[in-house]
């Protein structure tokens, strides 16, 4: 048997250092920009009945959720989606709350990824749902803090794209083909591949829809794509003229907020995840190719639980949200401001001026080198540009 006791499972990994200190930095902003903004911390278990997730078209397939069995032989699974668990709560243990309901979290989700991909297994999430309210102004609170969440970061040169899930839902739904076409035409937009998309609506015998699908991976970019947009859907239902009508004006409302450089128009957004009914967004940074926050409106999602209430939401990557900034800027590990030495007779003296130290926020360790030669070097190494020796009197060393 091949021993795995030096090595983490695939598609986990240990923070180290600067890595961990970003991470919880991240964490401790995203709190703080929530809780200031009147949501407040809810907390799922880890642990989750299957039920949970297959009860409605959750998009996560069966197959890549970690799956174990109770003591009573009922099937249960690692949470590998925040929301839906969320919406189980919403519709139950607070079904009898005021709305709107402001709810935050922060907690790893689970996902058994092809190994080819590179994702990862576990993530760490932290995000916003906003439930009982399906208007305007909630997706504008949503969209605004989703952008307030990129800044308060620390990044610049993010943007945030902006799209509408009832496009790609409306013209599918209009084609006969199966499930798993339907998913091969959502993937292949998702990653804009259009010769492969091409050949797929090639075959169709609904060419009208076809070549409006073969269109929505090139509807991106700023306000022209509107009027693109219209050109292209233009013998189309009234329905899709609404869809694009509202996402126009909610568009413009982001515009009048100043956000013109932060936010894109892209039509092609189709996210794998089935509850969204709506708006759909993510937010990238430049420099950095995999998403960092997503999130929609899930207006059907509640119902499931028995809960008729509109919502909205979005997540953060915080592991991804570490390798931007990381690939970004330059972070490094803030060394020791001070490290103190005494000898043997003055530990005590050493320690207590190190808790004085730290009353003052001062970061400092304690040499546990015999000889001040050693305590030197180490210093150097360190990048501590003060040394305390401890005695009778203590005396300051500037390096």
């Amino acid at each position: 048997m091949k021993h795995r006791y030096l090595i983490t499972p695939e598609g986990t990994k240990d923070y180290l250092f600067e890595e961990a200190v970003l991470k919880k930095r991240i964490e401790n902003r995203l709190r703080d920009t929530f809780q200031f903004r009147g949501y407040h911390e809810v907390i799922t278990p880890s642990l989750e009945y299957l039920d949970v997730f297959t009860k409605t078209e959750s998009g996560i397939p069966v197959e890549q959720m970690y799956k174990l069995i109770d003591s009573k032989g009922r099937l249960m699974v690692l949470r590998p989606d925040s929301t839906m668990p969320i919406a189980r709560l919403s519709a139950t243990r607070l079904k009898n709350e005021k709305t709107p309901l402001r709810l935050y979290y922060h907690q790893p989700v689970f996902s058994l990824n092809p190994s080819l991909r590179g994702r990862s297994n576990e993530m760490m999430q932290t995000g916003i749902e906003l439930i009982g309210v399906t208007n305007q102004k909630s997706d504008i609170e949503v969209l605004v803090t989703a952008t307030k969440v990129l800044q308060d970061l620390d990044i610049d040169n993010f943007r945030i794209e902006l799209g509408h899930i009832g496009f790609f839902h409306y013209l599918v739904s209009r084609l006969e083909i199966d499930t798993d076409t339907k998913e091969t035409i959502r993937q292949l937009i998702e990653n804009k591949n259009y010769p492969a998309l091409n050949d797929i609506l090639d075959h169709l015998d609904n060419q009208k829809i076809a070549s409006v699908i073969k269109m929505l991976p090139r509807l991106f970019g700023n306000q022209t794509v509107f009027a693109k947009a219209r050109d292209c859907m233009k013998e189309l239902d009234p329905e899709i003229t609404q869809m694009l009508d509202y996402l126009q004006t909610l568009y413009q409302s982001l515009l009048e907020l100043g956000l013109e450089n932060k936010i894109t128009v892209d039509l092609g957004i189709v996210n794998h995840t089935d509850y969204y009914t709506g708006i759909v967004f993510k937010g990238y940074v430049e420099g950095y190719g995999e998403e960092i926050l997503s999130g929609g409106r899930y207006d059907n999602l509640l119902k499931e639980f028995g809960s008729d209430l509109g919502a909205i939401g979005f997540a953060v990557n915080v592991d991804s949200a570490v390798k931007a900034l990381l690939s970004t800027k330059q972070h490094q590990i803030a060394s020791a401001e001070i490290l103190v030495f005494s000898d043997q007779n003055y530990q005590v003296k050493a320690l207590e001026h190190i808790a004085k130290l730290a009353e003052l926020k001062i970061t400092t360790e304690y040499s546990l080198f015999e000889t001040m030669e050693d305590t030197l070097q180490y210093a150097k190494n360190k990048g501590i540009h003060r040394i305390d020796i401890v005695e009778e009197q203590i005396k300051t060393i500037q390096l």
